[in-house]
């Protein structure tokens, strides 16, 4: 069987998302997560100079959460959250918010379409050891609050990881590289959640 070029790089990952009330950490969720091909699309453009000249465009530098997360999109082959965050307003619930919510386009299927992401600042990535990256992703009580669909309650269940600009396109054209479905999680003001996940290479 030949693998795939992310299996041949060994890589994995893993999340932990704590639940933070009044300062206080308590781990909800811990489990692995998958690489999806999108990784390896972006690195075979870099190692084969197809893509962007410009090692920056190779950083995961942003993320999406979403509402319509389920165990079908556990797989190498998901490109895209199942229901993205569809606004600013979403992530930055209020003018307190912590999160750099920005839309810009995403590159998918052969297609590139505009959709919503918050920016991973540079101190909250962090090298664990010499194959290891740590993401952490702060969502504080001011973000992601009260979300609805069609007059439904919708709970967080859903997120993925995205390279910058593989492509090295005039503007950004972000590409899913990582994706993790974990249970519902209602979010509120009463309470902040934080998101470690880390990125491994054997």
């Amino acid at each position: 069987m030949i693998k795939s070029f992310t299996e041949q790089l060994g890589m994995k990952g893993h999340l932990t998302i704590h639940k933070i009330v009044n300062g206080e950490e308590d781990l909800i969720y811990d489990e692995d997560n998958v690489i999806v091909s999108g990784f390896g699309w972006a690195l075979s453009h870099l190692y084969g100079l197809a893509g962007s000249t410009r090692i920056t465009d190779y950083q995961i530098d942003r993320f999406q959460l979403g509402v319509s997360g389920n165990s079908l999109n556990q797989v190498a082959s998901t490109y895209q959250l199942s229901g993205p965050l569809s606004s600013i307003e979403e992530y930055t619930t209020v003018g307190d918010s912590n999160l750099n919510a920005v839309e810009a386009d995403q590159y998918l299927n052969n297609t590139t379409v505009t959709s919503y992401f918050s920016k991973i600042p540079y101190n909250k990535v962090t090298r664990i050891d010499e194959r290891s990256v740590r993401y952490t992703i702060f969502i504080d009580e001011d973000s992601c609050n009260n979300l609805t669909r069609d007059g439904n309650e919708a709970p967080l269940n859903e997120i993925g990881l995205f390279i910058k600009n593989p492509r090295g396109a005039a503007t950004d054209e972000s590409v899913l590289v990582a994706y993790r479905y974990f249970n519902n999680i209602t979010k509120t003001s009463d309470f902040g959640l934080v998101f470690r996940w880390t990125i491994s290479f054997s």
